[in-house]
């Protein structure tokens, strides 16, 4: 038994999903068995002889192996990763004019050469003569003005990651919880969102507990990490490959700086081993802390390191964040103390939060989105969504910096780039209850538009009626995409 983790909370599975999911409403919290998605083998081998003969594929054999033994450990899973067929796979599923790593190749110089590139580089991965290359150093702005690191690996590093997520997503997706949904095959932002949405208004909850780890991906220790996929993965070579892209090191300014902890954002691997930390540290141990220790309910809906949590009474809420800072502790992870919060939400907290002298009940943020408390029109509780502030703020300071640097591009050039970001836009955030923030987006824009176009002369003829026009032809109406949180949970479970 190692420290804090027990083999035996391995064997914890979730409770089948009930065949009526939308009359009892707890779809939200139970594990979506659904069929495999794109993308996680799901592809079938054919053969015709005197009748139609359907055979798995191998990697459905494997996860057939997984699902039927879930404490079976894995030894020959790296011959599955250096197939020059999936290595192909793998590096068309790859944006090819993504930024270069540290060696300067591009995706599209990769691929002049492409089979001779990747016999290559199979026959070094099966001879164990292949070398992890160190990430480029990089940094994007986050919203509060700081910087996020990201690690850019080299063109070759990402087709053999690729390559093993897949591989390796054929075991851990059998073992991965129900409410686990970050970076995941067939399942998004929206899934979880839904789930949240489902859970609070279905169940008993009383107080939300909005979880945030600091520096999460940096935080990661190599030692635990490595001893978590030996759990499942006997194979010494996709732990030793494994160990070889942890180890590579970051280059940064022309300085190569080895690193002993965390696990660079932007590697394709990164997502998954992140998972893999997070469903040892916290996933079964939240699931058999809610199974033993709890007497009210308690929903969990995490999305990578975005974790929240309802529960019905406040002092198992409490109980269970004191117990979760210490378990963190163990594993080399903090709670971020200004960004974790316990608040009180739910169907009864707008009456208790009259009843202490306050206007409105607390709200919370996830995945880009405002959660609050509301009414629908016939009276029910519901959880309503809108665009977070801070978000919309960001993007339309964004929008006015390119608008400015576009002035003098043509109505048309700025009218199909304007179409697209509110395209985008409208297809995330455009969920139910949320029209009159998507159409708020649209008149910034709209206004940012007028405002560039009359700054182009000093004698403009860009009065609002013709800017009407302007907008009815390239600025799209918003639309609601996106369909009531129950409708998709009960098609998805």
């Amino acid at each position: 038994m190692m420290n804090g983790y027990r083999e035996s909370d391995s064997l914890i599975v979730s409770g089948k999903p009930s065949n009526k999911a939308c009359d009892n409403k707890r779809a939200a919290e139970r594990v979506e068995r659904r069929r495999l998605a794109k993308g996680n083998s799901s592809k079938r081998n054919s053969g015709q002889t005197q009748c139609w003969i359907t055979l798995p594929n191998e990697l459905e054999r494997v996860r057939q192996a997984a699902q039927r033994n879930k404490g079976e450990r894995f030894t020959a899973l790296w011959h599955h990763v250096y197939k020059i067929s999936r290595l192909r796979e793998a590096y068309f599923s790859l944006k090819r004019r993504k930024a270069a790593g540290v060696d300067g190749q591009t995706g599209e110089a990769y691929g002049k050469n492409l089979e001779e590139n990747l016999e290559g580089l199979s026959g070094r991965l099966r001879r164990g003569a292949y070398r992890a290359r160190p990430f480029r150093r990089t940094y994007i702005p986050k919203r509060d003005g700081r910087q996020r690191p990201i690690g850019i690996p080299v063109l070759e590093d990402k087709i053999v990651q690729k390559a093993m997520v897949e591989v390796l997503n054929a075991v851990y997706e059998v073992d991965f919880r129900g409410f686990s949904y970050g970076f995941r095959p067939g399942r998004s932002q929206h899934n979880a969102l839904d789930a949240i949405v489902e859970a609070i208004e279905s169940r008993k909850v009383n107080w939300v507990l909005d979880v945030d780890i600091r520096g999460f991906f940096d935080a990661i220790d190599h030692g635990w990490l490595i001893r978590f996929v030996e759990h499942r993965i006997k194979d010494r070579r996709v732990g030793r490959h494994i160990k070889k892209w942890l180890s590579a090191g970051i280059l940064e300014d022309g300085q190569w700086r080895q690193t002993d902890e965390g696990t660079p954002q932007g590697g394709s691997a990164s997502p998954l081993l992140a998972n893999i930390y997070l469903h040892y540290v916290f996933d079964l141990w939240a699931d058999s802390w809610r199974k033993r220790k709890a007497r009210g309910d308690v929903i969990v809906v995490r999305y990578a390191d975005d974790i929240i949590l309802g529960f019905q009474y406040r002092h198992e809420a409490e109980r269970f964040l004191k117990e979760m800072e210490e378990r963190f502790l163990k594993f080399n992870l903090e709670l971020h103390s200004e960004k974790t919060r316990l608040i009180e939400f739910g169907r009864f907290a707008v009456e208790r939060t009259k009843e202490k002298g306050k206007a409105k009940p607390d709200i919370f943020n996830f995945l880009g989105f405002t959660h609050s408390c509301g009414k629908s029109r016939k009276g029910k509780f519901m959880v309503l969504r809108k665009t977070d502030s801070e978000r919309m703020r960001s993007k339309v300071q964004e929008i006015k910096k390119i608008l400015r640097k576009r002035m003098h591009s043509s109505i048309p050039d700025n009218g199909k780039w304007l179409k697209s970001v509110l395209t985008g836009h409208y297809q995330y955030y455009g969920v139910p209850w949320n029209g009159r923030m998507l159409s708020r987006f649209r008149w910034i824009v709209l206004r940012l538009w007028c405002r560039t176009l009359r700054r182009k002369s000093q004698k403009h003829r860009m009065t609002w009626k013709r800017m009407y026009k302007i907008a009815e032809h390239w600025l799209p109406i918003p639309f609601i995409y996106h369909p009531y949180p129950l409708g998709r949970l009960c098609v998805n479970t």
